[in-house]
């Protein structure tokens, strides 16, 4: 019973690290490290993509319930959603194009669907910021955790030459510490591929619902271009 209590204490995940060589615990910190960043980063986009679709659905259905676009604007066109950017990029456009006496209607249109596509773009770009690292640690953390298992396999095949003992008790601790560097690479890798599929194609939903608030929008400016006419 002491042996059987032994070996599992020198398998044990802090064991394994305690005991494995320099390069590999440097890889090892470094996948923990990275897998620390990328758990960080899925919760808080998480929790800010529901938000802001919780408030944009909100946002969306008070807007189209205003009687007034200008005055629903002056009081909150400025909040910090996206929807609202969009909003505010259109009636920018549209004062600005309508200003003179003489108004071109067909750029004006043009304008008014660039801007707001530029709008929706650049909301996107920011809200998507950082999930690119995602995507860098599933598609690294496994090679980067091979690494220290073919460095720990060399160090285990190194131990048998010098000790001439070719024994499993020899060979397998190194060997252990090696697989447990390609286990953290895969412990980061996963949830990093999984959230990033999942917040990729929130924000695909996202870009939907804002595309189709620009449109309405675009052909609810158009029809007021066409009372004027």
């Amino acid at each position: 019973m002491p042996e059987i209590a032994s070996t599992t204490d020198m398998m044990s995940p802090m064991a394994l690290f305690l005991h494995a060589d320099v390069v590999v615990k440097a890889v090892m910190i470094g996948l923990l490290l990275a897998s620390i960043w990328t758990w960080a980063i899925i919760f808080t986009h998480a929790l800010r993509l529901k938000r802001i679709n919780r408030s944009s659905a909100a946002y969306e259905d008070d807007f189209w319930a205003a009687d007034d676009i200008d005055a629903f604007h002056k009081v909150r066109g400025k909040e910090a959603l996206p929807i609202a950017a969009v909003l505010d990029a259109g009636l920018d456009e549209w004062r600005r194009s309508t200003r003179s006496r003489s108004v071109d209607r067909s750029g004006t249109r043009e304008r008014l669907a660039t801007r707001m596509n530029a709008a929706v773009a650049a909301e996107l770009d920011r809200l998507g910021d950082r999930l690119n690292i995602l995507a860098t640690v599933g598609s690294v953390a496994p090679f980067v955790g091979l690494f220290g298992t073919v460095w720990g396999i060399m160090r285990s095949f190194t131990a048998i030459a010098d000790s001439n003992n070719t024994s499993l008790a020899v060979v397998a601790p190194g060997i252990a510490e090696a697989l447990f560097a390609t286990a953290i690479g895969l412990f980061a890798a996963i949830p990093a591929v999984i959230a990033y599929n999942r917040l990729s194609h929130g924000l695909d939903k996202l870009e939907a619902r804002l595309g189709r608030f620009a449109d309405r929008f675009h052909a609810t400016l158009s029809r007021e271009l066409e009372v004027e006419a």
